[in-house]
């Protein structure tokens, strides 16, 4: 019984009880950046401007060939460590093309924008 419960606590641990991602930590932010998605394409123009619940930026992929598509996402913006974390990002072609989400995620505090890792 002592090792089951054990168990239930690492699990509880592992699960949640962690400690907190220092967002402070991350990288500043550049409107340019390499893809979370890799595959050799570039983010560009990506500038997020809070309004609300939400932060939006257009932006540019640009793919290994040098082919630009246009593109625009929106995070939900949400009060984190003092500042505001840009998270659940879902971007979409502007010329409808194309969707989807991604991992990418930024935070805004005192005037400093940090990108996720």
């Amino acid at each position: 019984m002592r090792i089951l419960m054990m168990g239930v606590a690492l699990l509880a641990l592992v699960e949640g009880g962690g400690a907190q991602e220092n967002f402070e930590s991350w990288r500043l932010h550049t409107p340019t950046f390499p893809s979370t998605g890799s595959n050799g394409v570039i983010i560009g123009e990506y500038y997020p401007v809070i309004a609300g619940d939400k932060s939006t930026t257009d932006f540019t992929a640009t793919l290994a060939d040098g082919k630009v598509h246009y593109n625009t996402v929106e995070f939900d913006a949400v009060a984190a460590q003092g500042g505001i974390l840009c998270t659940n990002g879902c971007w979409r072609a502007r010329d409808g093309s194309a969707n989807g989400t991604t991992p990418y995620r930024a935070f805004f505090k005192d005037g400093v924008l940090r990108g996720s890792p």
